[in-house]
């Protein structure tokens, strides 16, 4: 580990964690653009955080969003309740769940009502969105269900560019040492 001096002319550790970990931590909350394949496989494990029941990695890197393109093969809408789709990219196909219970739920009930208002409109404009066959850009955090890793849909973008999937893709593996 390196050190600094500081003005009071003490050495104090420059990190407690090793450069891989700090690394790892800094992109704990930022969405990672995976592939199917990659999403599907990702280790999960227990977690010693309370707010997070299940935790997930990849090459030893926590792993807590994600972001997928490809192509809806799958929809399931339980109005008032929830919407589950499917995403499949070609390498594998990635169970999606968007709530729309914000107004009912317990979870938001001590939030903000007006703006649990504008998270509630925001996700049915987005399950409105969703539709099979349609090309789309999925964010949000990795969960888990019945021990099936998905993605708990915070943002839906449909893509009109036909080579988004493509591009997804590129990144995907330009990022390959993730």
């Amino acid at each position: 580990m390196g050190q600094m001096i500081n003005s009071a002319r003490t050495i104090e550790p420059q990190s407690r964690f090793p450069m891989n970990q700090q690394r790892a931590f800094s992109l704990y909350h930022t969405h990672i653009k995976l592939l199917g394949f990659d999403l599907n496989s990702l280790t999960q494990s227990s977690s010693s955080s309370s707010s997070d029941a299940v935790s997930f990695s990849r090459r030893g890197f926590a792993v807590s969003c994600a972001e997928i393109v490809g192509v809806v093969v799958s929809r399931d809408l339980k109005p008032n309740r929830f919407l589950r789709f499917s995403v499949d990219d070609g390498t594998g196909c990635v169970s999606c769940i968007l709530w729309l219970n914000h107004l009912t739920s317990p979870y938001f009930a001590s939030r903000h009502q007006p703006d649990v208002r504008i998270i509630g409109n925001m996700a049915t404009h987005f399950a409105a969105q969703i539709r099979v066959g349609i090309v789309a850009r999925v964010r949000g955090k990795v969960s888990s269900y019945r021990g099936v890793v998905q993605i708990t849909v915070s943002d839906v973008v449909v893509e009109n560019d036909p080579n988004a999937e493509i591009l997804h893709w590129l990144d995907c593996m330009s990022e390959g040492s993730f």
